[in-house]
Formats: C-alpha cells, sequence, structure tokens
C-alpha cells in the first residue's frame, strides 16, 4: 500500500470559513483522503490554520482582544466546525506555533546562504491616517493590467496578476479607506525568484497527471516572468525576522516574514506537531533523504492559491538546496459563486460552515459541493439546485431504496438477511453492472474527477433501484418465497455496498446505512470481489429511519428570506 500525503489550502483566521472555502479546497481533500483511506492506503492529511498577516491583527482589534487570544478562540472555532463537517485531518495544525517559527526562519537562513535572499530598501505605502505601513493586501486600487477597479496589492483576483502595492492606479488603504498614503523607505528581504525561474518551469515540467487549471496557472507567470518577491512586512504579528544569533537582525528589528511565505511551511511545521502529539516521526513524510522518497504528496486548493503554491512554495524549497519532498500532484479547483457574485468572509456574503450544519446534516452539503462543486468552470450555488440535488440522488435514489428494502425485510423475512433460492440471470445481469460501475467509480476518484465519481456513483445507486423494481420481492413473496428471498438478500447486501461507495462523501450517513444492515465495513469494494452475498444469512437487519428528509419549498423560501437568493 502507498504512503500518501495531502495537504489542503489553510483556512485563514478572520472568521469561519463559507462553502466557497469548503468546496474548493478542504472537502475535496477529505473525500479523497476518505476514498484512500478505504483502500487500505497510509493517509496523512495535514491541515492548519493561516494565522499571521494584517487581517488577523485587524480582527482581533474588531473582536477588542489582542492577537494570540483571538486566534487561540478562531483556530478552537475552526477546529470544530471541520470536524462537523466530517473532516478526517490527521491534524488540525497553526502556523503560529513554534515548529512553523523554527521552519520559517530556517528556510531563510539557507536561502540567504545560497544567495537567494538579500536585502532591500523598499519604496512602501504608508497609511498616514492609520499610521502604519500598508501590508499588500490592504492596498486596493485599480489595476494597471486590465483596469478592474478594487484590485489589491499582492494579486487582482481580475486577470489573477500578481502586483505590487505601488503598482496601483489611484490606492487607497482597505483598512480606514483613507487615500491619505504616502511612498516611504523601509528595509525588507526578497526572495530572489527570478533567479530560480528555470528551476521551477523544469520542475513543473517534471510533474505529472496535472490537470489543466494548476499548470496554466503556473505556466502563465512563468511566462508573464517572474519577480523578486519581499518576503518580510512590517508588523507586530508573525514569525520574526532574526539574526545570527538568535536575536533581532539589525536593521530589521520588528520585521516579520510574510504570511505567503511562512503559510506553506506549516504544511511541514503542521506535520512535526503531529508526530510530537502522536508518538510518530515527521521527516519520513518530508525529507526524501529520511524516507518519504516514496510518499506521494497531493495539494488541494482554489484556483486563486495556485500561484504560491506552484511558484513561491517551490521556490522556497527548491532554493534551499535540501533534500525536501516537493508535490507530486496538485488538485486546483474554482470559485463557486453565490448567486452570481462571490462568496465573501470579509463580507459575510454566502452561507457559512456554522449555518449550514444549523439547516441541515453535513452529508447533505457534503454530497452537493462534491457532486456538483467548482471542479472545471466556476458554479452557482442557487437553493433550488441543492434542493434539487438532495431530493432527487440523496432522498430519492438513494436513501428510499435502503429503507424500502430494509423495511420488506422487517416485515417479511422477520428482520434478517433471508436463506434460501439461487440467483438468476436478473441477478448475475446487475453484478456485471455493478462492477462496471465500481471500476468507473474508481478510476474517477483516483483521478480526482470527483463531479464524475459522484455521477458514478449515483449510476451504481440508480441500477440497485431499477434492480429491485425488476425483481420485486413484495410481488415475488406471494408466490415464490425463495424467489423473493433472492431478491430480498441481494437488495440488502446492495445497503451494504451502497454504504461503502458513499462513505468518501457522505460518511455520516454511509455509518447509519451499514449499521441497517448490521455491518460495520465502509472499506472501498474492489471490482472482482465477492458483492451480492457478503452478508452472513441470518444476520439481524434494522431501518434506520429516514436517512434524508426532502428538502420542501417552504424551507427553499425561508432560507433565501435569511440568507438572500437571486435578488443578491
Amino acid at each position: 500500500m502507498a504512503r500518501i500525503l495531502i495537504t489542503s489550502a489553510l483556512p485563514y483566521i478572520n472568521g469561519i470559513k463559507h462553502l466557497g472555502n469548503l468546496a474548493g479546497s478542504m472537502l475535496p481533500a477529505d473525500v479523497w483522503a476518505r476514498f484512500k483511506r478505504a483502500q487500505g492506503h497510509e493517509v496523512l492529511y495535514i491541515c492548519a490554520t493561516d494565522e499571521h498577516g494584517t487581517p488577523a491583527e485587524l480582527a482581533a482589534a474588531a473582536a477588542g482582544q489582542d492577537v494570540r487570544t483571538y486566534c487561540d478562540e478562531q483556530h478552537e472555532i475552526q477546529k470544530q466546525a471541520g470536524e462537523a463537517f466530517g473532516l478526517s485531518y490527521d491534524w488540525f495544525g497553526r502556523s503560529s506555533n513554534a515548529p512553523n517559527h523554527r521552519l520559517t526562519q530556517h528556510f531563510a537562513e539557507v536561502l540567504e546562504k545560497n544567495g537567494l535572499i538579500e536585502e532591500r530598501v523598499d519604496r512602501m505605502i504608508y497609511s498616514i491616517d492609520d499610521a502604519r505601513f500598508l501590508p499588500d493586501r490592504y492596498v486596493e486600487g485599480t489595476c494597471p493590467h486590465c483596469g478592474h477597479v478594487g484590485a489589491r496589492g499582492d494579486q487582482c483576483d481580475n486577470c489573477g496578476r500578481l502586483l505590487d502595492p505601488t503598482d496601483l492606479i489611484d490606492p487607497y488603504s482597505s483598512v480606514s479607506g483613507s487615500r491619505n498614503l504616502e511612498v516611504r523607505d523601509t528595509r525588507h528581504l526578497y526572495l530572489l525568484q527570478t533567479k530560480l525561474a528555470d528551476r521551477i518551469r523544469a520542475w513543473i515540467d517534471s510533474r505529472e497527471g496535472w490537470q489543466t487549471l494548476a499548470r496554466s496557472i503556473a505556466l502563465k507567470h512563468l511566462d508573464e516572468g517572474l519577480i523578486d518577491r519581499g518576503i518580510t512586512r512590517d508588523l507586530k504579528w508573525g514569525v520574526p525576522v532574526v539574526g545570527p544569533d538568535g536575536g533581532p537582525r539589525p536593521g530589521l528589528e520588528g520585521k516579520v516574514f510574510y504570511v505567503w511565505f511562512d503559510a506553506p511551511i506549516e504544511y511541514i511545521g503542521a506535520t512535526e506537531e503531529w508526530a510530537e502529539a502522536t508518538g510518530r516521526t515527521w521527516r519520513d513524510w518530508w525529507r526524501t533523504d529520511e524516507g518519504a522518497g516514496d510518499v506521494r504528496y497531493v495539494q488541494f486548493m482554489g484556483k486563486d492559491n495556485v500561484a504560491f503554491h506552484t511558484v513561491s512554495f517551490p521556490a522556497t524549497i527548491l532554493g534551499s538546496g535540501e533534500p525536501w519532498k516537493t508535490v507530486d500532484q496538485l488538485k486546483a479547483f474554482n470559485w463557486l459563486n453565490w448567486y452570481g457574485g462571490k462568496f465573501s468572509t470579509s463580507q459575510k456574503r454566502g452561507v457559512f460552515m456554522d449555518q449550514a450544519l444549523e439547516l441541515l446534516p453535513a452529508d447533505y452539503w457534503r454530497w452537493f459541493l462534491t457532486a456538483y462543486g467548482p471542479e472545471h468552470s466556476d458554479a452557482a450555488f442557487t437553493w433550488e439546485q441543492f434542493q434539487g440535488a438532495v431530493n432527487k440522488d440523496l432522498a430519492d435514489v438513494l436513501g428510499n431504496f435502503v429503507n424500502r428494502i430494509v423495511k420488506f425485510a422487517e416485515s417479511k423475512f422477520d428482520g434478517v438477511v433471508p436463506d434460501g433460492g439461487e440467483p438468476g440471470p436478473l441477478e448475475a445481469k446487475l453484478e456485471a453492472d455493478l462492477r462496471a460501475g465500481i471500476a468507473e467509480a474508481t478510476a474517477q476518484f483516483e483521478a480526482m474527477e470527483f463531479r464524475k465519481a459522484c455521477q458514478a456513483l449515483r449510476a451504481v445507486w440508480v441500477s440497485g433501484n431499477e434492480y429491485l423494481q425488476e425483481a420485486a420481492p413484495w410481488t415475488a413473496f406471494k408466490t415464490d418465497v425463495d424467489r423473493a428471498a433472492v431478491g430480498v438478500r441481494t437488495g440488502l447486501n446492495l445497503v451494504a455496498l451502497f454504504a461503502r461507495l458513499a462513505a468518501p462523501v457522505t460518511p455520516f450517513s454511509a455509518e447509519r446505512i451499514a449499521a441497517a444492515v448490521g455491518t460495520s465495513d465502509l472499506s472501498w469494494p474492489a471490482a472482482d470481489a465477492p458483492l451480492l452475498d457478503a452478508l452472513p444469512r441470518g444476520q439481524t437487519v434494522a431501518a434506520a429511519g429516514v436517512l434524508f428528509a426532502k428538502i420542501e419549498d417552504a424551507q427553499v423560501a425561508e432560507w433565501s428570506e435569511r440568507f438572500g437568493g437571486a435578488e443578491a
């Protein structure tokens, strides 16, 4: 079995995440982690809160807290929200913890020794009214390349170009809105990405299996020409810049590392946290000279994070000259939009993870965001589409099948898996269809094609419903009990199979479905394994109750009123 390291983009600390964040990173990472574990692989799924930078300072100030207390509380809130959604992290770390501080300072030291970091006197934007230098993303203005109004100082979300704040036309402080800005001298460290461009391109060319979206974003930035990036900021909260003696670096006192320099390093730091907490080792996951050569490393993220993970973080890793594990496959997602606009944490626009769970159980959202997510293009969330997916896929196709056959077994076969009868041509055809369906679902999950994988799952569930309609054990029972027993036994084995197939996407419901037929096996089924006679005959079964309640029109109207609908 393989060793697989999975990371998803770190959720920022400035508030609970919305469904767009969930759909574009953390949820698909979890689905794939569950799928690979179910196949028997050794999986390490790492995530963490991204806690440094100005947004954390400002959010803490708005909450009337010091930044450490604010981050302590927010980390726990986000951890609990992820667990409530069934996100099966092996470890959910913190970029403010000691391992990330040590590692960030280590990488800066070795990069500088390799001639890839230099001090420069910068001309940076200072807000007179805010009495502070403004970090990149807290300067906004008009993009000089595409004319988009509201571009941030680090990146234009409209055209995707990486920017410096001084590039912006008519800039203003997004902290206060003030245009009373001036450019002042300040000393900073720069990572010389220009010296690494050829190595980064060669590294990208060596990666196999990357989807078009991730590769095209990476090559776009290389083709446009990399720039040397400032990796320090004038902030109080962050990984401090230190000198050779471990104290403040002369000339850069009070500086911290830029959040986009230290945050990806936290993937390694969080793994060290996990090792410390569990008594395991972490270097054999990250150092190719200590055992990580056989690790398959997969990253999941939204498309706005791709540039940093295909250029900036690889520049850090490759530039160190040390044998660190680099990503093998990067799965990027487009945006899940909210009625034609964007979900927004800062603007509280859309449905957020805690709010979603107030409305419906996690598996309803997990299914919809996986089966209809923004995989190959942006996708729009609407209440009506969500209602249709839940009602048709989960309630009608999966939930109805399970309850129907288990209740019939309870009423006519004493609530056990019946003996008697022999399978015939109908069961042989079903088994062939199932094997083809399982092979298709397996292939699509392997390829990280989540929408196609869910289509394959639904097709298997549909084939089970079609079988039950044709076998009609409730009709056969009147004249041929043995034939009815075959249909019921087959149907109950289908329930066990459907639970195993559903488990990566809807883990909570899968446990209930499996328990309904007296099993807890949620391993991924092999296409050539026994499928229709796996449950012991005589095993007790019991209906699980309503697995998926249908979403009523009145609920949609209520939620549209509360959160906004088409008028948004």
